[in-house]
């Protein structure tokens, strides 16, 4: 059985410092990073000036860390790809992520999506390819036609692509099929109340997938306790340090933050 390597997805240096506590793998994920950016939804609004920002400072306070990026489409043709995952390559980025969206783009796990042809898409993924230096590529489709998700899969493998990601599925089977289908590595992208049916790392193990990307656990818990802290100061009238059932002490959040330079 494959023993899956999870990719913690983080929105911000706060939920990042969380997570770099306890795994060493961290994905930059574009849902997250819409949310906390622009508080708008993963549907294209993300510039990669923004982007490239990110990274840089994320690469600053965690050099040893391995960085995921959601390079969502590339932010235009394969000029524009090309140019952006080498400049994310250079801030600090271990690897990315490049789909076959045509925008408007959109989460994966959202309905109403489209693609590029393969061959547009093919061209956008060799420049990247070209591009990098080290970088790992994951290559990811947004098909949903069964036959078309194992066509293009091998096709991104055929390019030279390093794993395959083919996003929003509901069906475990389809993940196996992938795996037989390609030698690469097999990414899952699982996604809280997603397309892709609860499961846990071990099944996902057996189905020989290499990589998970839990995109948006810190996003979505951060989400559900600041919504019940606000609803205790709004509803409960209580002197705020009685209100901390719900979150933590000021030593507890500043020991997060605490840094070796700065004891």
């Amino acid at each position: 059985m494959v023993r899956p390597v999870p990719f913690i997805g983080i929105y911000d240096l706060f939920s990042a410092r969380l997570a770099a506590s306890r795994f060493d793998t961290l994905f930059v994920s574009g849902f997250g990073l819409a949310a906390s950016t622009y508080g708008l939804p993963d549907v294209g609004f993300m510039a990669w000036s923004d982007l490239l920002t990110f990274v840089h400072r994320l690469r600053h306070a965690f050099p040893h860390h391995h960085l995921l990026v959601d390079l969502d489409d590339g932010f235009g043709d394969a000029t524009m790809a090309a140019h952006v995952a080498h400049a994310v390559e250079r801030a600090g980025a271990s690897g990315i992520v490049l789909e076959d969206q045509r925008r408007p783009r959109r989460c994966g796990h959202l309905h109403g999506k489209e693609i590029l042809p393969l061959e547009e898409y093919l061209l956008k993924l060799r420049a990247v390819l070209d591009a990098r230096d080290s970088l790992v590529v994951v290559a990811r489709t947004d098909a949903t036609d069964p036959e078309e998700i194992l066509r293009r899969v091998r096709a991104f493998e055929a390019e030279g692509c390093d794993a395959v990601l083919a996003d929003g599925l509901d069906d475990l089977d389809l993940l196996a099929a992938i795996r037989s289908s390609v030698r690469c590595s097999v990414v899952a992208n699982v996604i809280g109340g997603g397309r892709t049916p609860p499961c846990d790392r071990e099944t996902l193990g057996r189905l020989g997938l290499n990589l998970l990307l839990y995109s948006t656990p810190c996003l979505f818990a951060a989400q559900r306790a600041i919504e019940q802290q606000l609803m205790s100061l709004t509803e409960e009238q209580l002197p705020f340090s009685d209100s901390l059932r719900h979150g933590v002490s000021l030593s507890e959040c500043q020991e997060v933050l605490k840094d070796s330079l700065w004891p």
